[in-house]
Formats: C-alpha cells, sequence, structure tokens
C-alpha cells in the first residue's frame, strides 16, 4: 500500500502522508493541508470522517463488534476485573498490581469528603433541577475548594487531581439523588468497596441501614466497566478539547458531564424507559409497537435497539444482557414496564426484520432495566453513565495533556453576507 495521498485541486496535485494505527486503521495526514493550498480546508460536519487525534486508550471496531480497552477485550475485563481496576487500566496503562491497586483505592478514599459548602450550593438547586444540571455545576464548583487541581503539569499534580476527583465524585453522585428525593446528604462507608459505596450513599434510609445486595454491585460494576471510555464521543471530545486550552480537570469533566446531557449522547437510556412508560399508558401491545417500528410511515422508533457505531452488534450488550436477567431473577420485581421490556427484546430477537439488519438490544435498552429494577430514577440515568465514563474523561483528557496537544480550534466554511456598508436606522 502506498505511503501517501494524492488530492488534486483545480489541476495542481498535493501529496499528504498517510498514517496507520496499530490496529491497521489509516488516516491521511491534512495538517499542512492549508498551508500547501493557500487556505483550503477540509469540510466534514460532525466529524464522520475527521480524526481529531492519535489515542493508546480505546479500540473500537463497529464492523466487527469489537471494543477493547488498552488492548484487552472488554468481555475479559467484564468478567475478570472489577471498576476501579479498569479506571487504572484507563488512566495509567496497564493492570495494576495488588500494591498498586490498593494505593489507588487508598488514595481515592482519603479524597471522598467533599467541603461542607457545597452542600450549601445543592441546597441552593430546586428539588425540579435536572441531576445532570446539578452534576455538572457541581463538578466545576469542586475548583474553588481544590484551587491546587486546576493548574497541573506534573504527573505527580496530574495523579493527586485524578485521586480527588474519583473520591468525590461518587459522592456527588448520591448527593444528587439525595437531593432530588429530599433525604439527607450523607457520606458512605469507607470499609467498602467503590462500587458498594456508591450505592450505600444512594440508598441508605434514616430509618435503615442500607444492606447490601451483591447480585446488584456485580451487576453496577459490570456496567460502570462497560461505559467507563468509547473513544472519541461527544462528550469525550468535548473533555479534550476543553482541556487543550490547559483548562483543569474538573472543568474539563464539567463541560464532558454537560455534553453528555444531550439526548442524542447520553440519554438514550432514559429515552428506553420513557418508550416503555408510553407503551404502557396505550395498552401494552408489544406486538403493536414492533409493528409501528417496522412501519416507515410510522414516526415511532424504537429506542435502545441497534447502534450508530456497531453495525455486527454492541459486545456490551451481549455481557449486560446476563446481568440484566440475574438483577430481575434475584429482585423478582413485579414491574409491568419490566415486563414490556422483556416482551420488546423476545419479540426482536425472533422477528427476521430485526435479525436482518442486525437491530439487537444495545447497551441503553438493558442499563435502563437493571437501573429501574434497582430502584434508580429515570432522571438519574445520565448521572449513572457519567459516573462510568468518568475514569474514560480522565485517561484521555491525562493523555492530551501528557502529549503537549495544541489547543482545538476546528476551522469553518463561511455561507454568510459579503461585505455590505452599514445603514443608518432611519433608512433600514
Amino acid at each position: 500500500m502506498s505511503d501517501k495521498a494524492i488530492l488534486e485541486i483545480d489541476g495542481e496535485k498535493y501529496e499528504f502522508p498517510l498514517v496507520r494505527g496499530t490496529e491497521n486503521e489509516v488516516a491521511i495526514d491534512v495538517k499542512a493541508l492549508r498551508g500547501a493550498t493557500n487556505g483550503v480546508i477540509t469540510l466534514d460536519p460532525g466529524y464522520k470522517n475527521t480524526g481529531s487525534c492519535q489515542s493508546a486508550i480505546t479500540f473500537l471496531d463497529g464492523e466487527k463488534g469489537i471494543l477493547r480497552y488498552r488492548g484487552y477485550a472488554i468481555e475479559e475485563l467484564a468478567e475478570k476485573a472489577d471498576f476501579l481496576e479498569v479506571a487504572y487500566l484507563l488512566i495509567f496503562g496497564e493492570l495494576p498490581n495488588k500494591e498498586q491497586l490498593e494505593k489507588f483505592h487508598a488514595d481515592i478514599k482519603s479524597h471522598s469528603v467533599v467541603d461542607d459548602d457545597v452542600k450549601k450550593i445543592i441546597d441552593a438547586f430546586p428539588k425540579s433541577a435536572h441531576p445532570m444540571g446539578v452534576l455538572s455545576s457541581l463538578t466545576s464548583a469542586l475548583t474553588a475548594f481544590n484551587p491546587s487541581s486546576v493548574n497541573v503539569d506534573s504527573e505527580e499534580e496530574m495523579y493527586n487531581a485524578i485521586v480527588r476527583i474519583l473520591g468525590k465524585f461518587p459522592v456527588l453522585v448520591a448527593w444528587t439523588m439525595r437531593k432530588k428525593r429530599g433525604l439527607p446528604l450523607e457520606y458512605g462507608d469507607d470499609n467498602l468497596g467503590y462500587v458498594e459505596n456508591v450505592l450505600k450513599m444512594m440508598f441508605k434510609s434514616p430509618n435503615h441501614d442500607y444492606v447490601q445486595n451483591e447480585v446488584l454491585v456485580n451487576a453496577l460494576d459490570k456496567l460502570l466497566i462497560l461505559h467507563a471510555d468509547h473513544e472519541q464521543n461527544c462528550s469525550t471530545s468535548t473533555v479534550r478539547i476543553t482541556g487543550s486550552s490547559h483548562a483543569g480537570l474538573f472543568v474539563s469533566l464539567s463541560a464532558g458531564i454537560s455534553a453528555l446531557w444531550g439526548p442524542l449522547h447520553g440519554g438514550a437510556n432514559q429515552a428506553v424507559l420513557e418508550m416503555l412508560e408510553a407503551i404502557k399508558e396505550d395498552g401494552g401491545d408489544t406486538k403493536k409497537y414492533m409493528a409501528k417500528a417496522k412501519d416507515k410511515n410510522d414516526p415511532f422508533r424504537l429506542m435502545g435497539f441497534g447502534h450508530r457505531v456497531y453495525k455486527n452488534f454492541d459486545p456490551r450488550a451481549k455481557i449486560i444482557k446476563v446481568a440484566a436477567d440475574e438483577v430481575l431473577s434475584d429482585l423478582g420485581v413485579e414491574d409491568p414496564i419490566l415486563d414490556i421490556a422483556k416482551g420488546l427484546e423476545k419479540e426482536a430477537l425472533e422477528d427476521q426484520y430485526f435479525v436482518d439488519r442486525k437491530l439487537y438490544p444495545n447497551v441503553d435498552f438493558y442499563s435502563g432495566i437493571i437501573y429501574r429494577a434497582m430502584g434508580i430514577p429515570v432522571e438519574m440515568f445520565t448521572v449513572m453513565f457519567a459516573l462510568g465514563r468518568l475514569p474514560g474523561w480522565i485517561a484521555q483528557w491525562r493523555e492530551m495533556r501528557l502529549r503537549k496537544e495544541p489547543i482545538g480550534r476546528p476551522r469553518q466554511l463561511y455561507t454568510g453576507e459579503t461585505l455590505r456598508s452599514f445603514t443608518p436606522i432611519e433608512k433600514r
């Protein structure tokens, strides 16, 4: 294969080098395009064909249904590792040994206390505030209480900022939910693991302590691992481009949370539950809605099936389906919404229309079911997504800073008015 690409513009030919990744992906390096061509740029709305960076963190092949973190298959990590191990792997590049993991967890726990004034900020939000708006605001506000985590350049300074946010973020997540439910803002138990502590902080009641359920802990641990990184998506790219200005880690994460909040990105599992609610209100006839989904003239869209990136199957969905089945079996939840979800799943897997088009239930479909069964409110679903994605965002931010990448500054193709003269207001 050639090591260059040739671009012809107005009869003039220009050569640009090809860059190859470790998985044989090929990119055309167009850094010199604008200078060589006296101002010509590429136009790629949505960046569907544009690589914004080179990264060693996550490999994704949508055609083959492959997802790997630092070279490890997602299937193996979900089976054999826990969330903190995966977080360490994503951020630092290698799986930790026993001593490294224990130190990492201890450092995180030592930073799990949030300044008491943060509670005053939470109190200022109305109960009607969306949890994602609250979480984004609180994450940004942490900068004011942790000034040493703002301008970080050395790896030691970065490490300190990283363990601070990993320690405080679960507290913010839990407090966001407790605020919504009118419950007191309390801490968890440092004797518990990371995921166990999150659940305890979210669900413990003033009247009785929260009893851990290992099936739920295992399911949430897997969910967080499966959501931990997904290459250069909207929120991850937002974190990187915000951080490229040398904005601190916390505010870069806050920007990522805001991007994730959008319904086209992180709100998919919430949309699944809203769809199931609508089907229930209309009588719960799943066959009727499967027919509507196949009708091109019907505006109804079946949420939680298929994936923009994975053209074959979503490797995460296979893993989390097992966890969803275990959760429903263990809890024995009687919920018409979950019955509708299981009905849609069964019919889609047996319907040739969906099989031929590879429209299988995706990770958003099953994660919504699990969160519903666990008793997590639907408006908290995207917050849980953010908790899982946190180590991926951190890893991407750290990689970008260590590589001293330039500030992100996309170009545009101007389509507005050409030069015109100002008209005084009395003559307009």
